[in-house]
């Protein structure tokens, strides 16, 4: 499932999610990339949202990589692609990989070829601690509250639904594939060093305008990573988002969203002939 905005003949940008999110991690940048000029593309990951599950499980960093390239096949030139943490992954190997540039320039979102063990471990338990369910909203609000404290507790929770699905019991569950766990985070707490090695190989190659925005409160993008990060593409810029967390869009969309918006209209303008 995706969301699409924005005048058609515009330059496209295309939105990739983290892992347990849904397109609607973006819906407020995506209206400012939209007002903005820009030909939005935002889509529910493989397993996530109201995108079909997996039949045979496989939420590999290959599996997406591999959606992201037909996306970009339907598009008439090439993108740039804003990727969160998971997304940003698929984004990096993508283009890093790829024979010909396959976009025009790339955005990562809190995540780098370098990533933090105990940030990604956080990730994992938050999104395996209650696969069995929630009673109410007032419950997803607490668990949401307590995985990212310096965020406030949202008084009305019902936003939270755009991350839900009800199961026949009745009971909440997050709206994605529990599958996810087995495939996704064994590859990248197993063989992290291996899949290190690969995004790096990854970003030696890619030559695009590429910008890093880093949550200053992040657990996974640590300063040592950025460090790195710099070496390995030496012409990439780095944001850092102040009182933001892992999730920068959701802690502070205004920063992130002037920060985005800025670079792609130095790099990849909206009114520039096309």
């Amino acid at each position: 499932m995706a969301d699409i905005a924005g005048p058609p003949h515009g330059p496209a940008v295309v939105l990739l999610h983290g892992g347990g999110q849904t397109r609607h991690a973006w819906s407020r940048a995506f209206g400012e990339l939209a007002a903005a000029g820009y030909y939005v593309l935002s889509f529910d990951a493989r397993g996530h949202g109201e995108s079909d599950w997996a039949e045979d499980g496989d939420y590999s960093s290959d599996a997406s990589v591999a959606d992201l390239r037909s996306v970009i096949a339907t598009l008439d030139r090439p993108p740039a692609l804003v990727g969160a943490s998971m997304g940003g992954m698929a984004a990096l190997i993508a283009m890093g990989e790829a024979d010909l540039p396959i976009a025009s320039a790339l955005v990562l979102v809190d995540v780098a070829p370098r990533v933090e063990r105990d940030g990604v471990e956080h990730i994992r338990k938050f999104m395996s601690a209650n696969l069995d369910g929630f009673a109410s909203l007032d419950e997803v609000a607490d668990v949401v509250a307590a995985y990212n404290p310096s965020r406030p507790r949202p008084r009305d929770p019902s936003g939270l639904m755009k991350n839900l699905r009800r199961g026949d019991d009745g009971r909440l569950y997050w709206h994605w594939d529990p599958r996810l766990i087995d495939t996704r985070f064994e590859e990248h707490l197993a063989y992290l060093k291996t899949f290190e090695a690969r995004m790096e190989a990854a970003a030696a190659r890619i030559a695009a305008p590429t910008l890093l925005v880093r949550g200053g409160q992040s657990d996974v993008v640590s300063e040592a990573g950025v460090t790195a990060f710099r070496q390995q593409m030496p012409h990439a810029e780095v944001v850092d988002i102040a009182e933001a967390g892992h999730m920068v869009a959701g802690d502070r969309n205004d920063a992130f969203s002037a920060a985005m918006i800025a670079f792609l209209k130095r790099h990849y303008p909206a009114d520039a002939p096309r």
